[in-house]
């Protein structure tokens, strides 16, 4: 599904480089579970950023589902990201003052799908989230919990073969954080790929797999045994 090599970005400003990830390689295969860890700092989120299509790396290649993406144009990097990547943000991200279920149809109504069929499949994936209950309450009536299931409910929304979750328990109460996380051991249950970024022990132990990057380069690649 994923193959990273050599991959390494280099930031400048003002004439002063910094580099962020230095020559990271891995693979994820389709139907994984991975868990991205690091200390504030370590490159963590530049690497989230490049496997989310959202920034090209400076060298090295990223194949994503059999295509070297590594040079694409921001049009072909996003229509990558809108047709294969589904996101799940610590800020949630949804639109305010907006219900549950339009929220949900957002991404489908941007792709020009069916009325009908997008608000039938958002009322679906709101209950695959177990908010069948909200699904006419807005945003900003909903818990920080709840936001985050509305949040997942949406980035299920295009069918995506990948899950990219960053930080997605940063926002919500301890006691919410692990509902959601069984959400994503559902999904993952069900066949999706899960890549979750984070600085939690205790929430990267649900993840099958974890590697952890330090000052830009991976210091463990392991299997997690639950």
């Amino acid at each position: 599904m994923i193959k990273l090599k050599n991959i390494s970005k280099i930031y400048s400003n003002d004439g002063v480089t910094t580099t962020a990830l230095k020559s990271i390689s891995f693979e994820i295969k389709k139907g994984e579970f991975v868990a991205i860890m690091g200390p504030s700092g370590s490159g963590k989120s530049t690497l989230m950023h490049i496997l989310g299509a959202l920034d090209s790396p400076t060298s090295g290649q990223y194949i994503l589902d059999g295509e070297n993406i590594s040079k694409l144009r921001d049009d072909d990097l996003a229509e990558i990201r809108n047709k294969k990547i589904g996101f799940v943000f610590q800020s949630f991200n949804l639109l305010p003052r907006t219900s549950a279920l339009k929220n949900v149809m957002l991404p489908m109504a941007y792709a020009g799908i069916n009325a009908d069929f997008r608000q039938q499949k958002a009322m679906e994936l709101l209950k695959l989230v177990d908010l069948s209950d909200r699904i006419n309450h807005l945003s900003n009536q909903l818990s920080g919990g709840q936001q985050q299931r509305v949040a997942i409910a949406r980035a299920l929304s295009m069918d995506p073969k990948i899950i990219l979750a960053d930080e997605p328990t940063g926002n919500i109460a301890s006691d919410q954080a692990e509902g959601i996380m069984k959400i994503f051991e559902k999904l993952n249950q069900d066949g999706r790929t899960i890549i979750m970024i984070t600085h939690e022990p205790d929430i990267a132990s649900h993840a099958k797999r974890i590697i952890v990057i330090r000052d830009g380069q991976i210091t463990e690649d392991y299997k997690n045994k639950k």
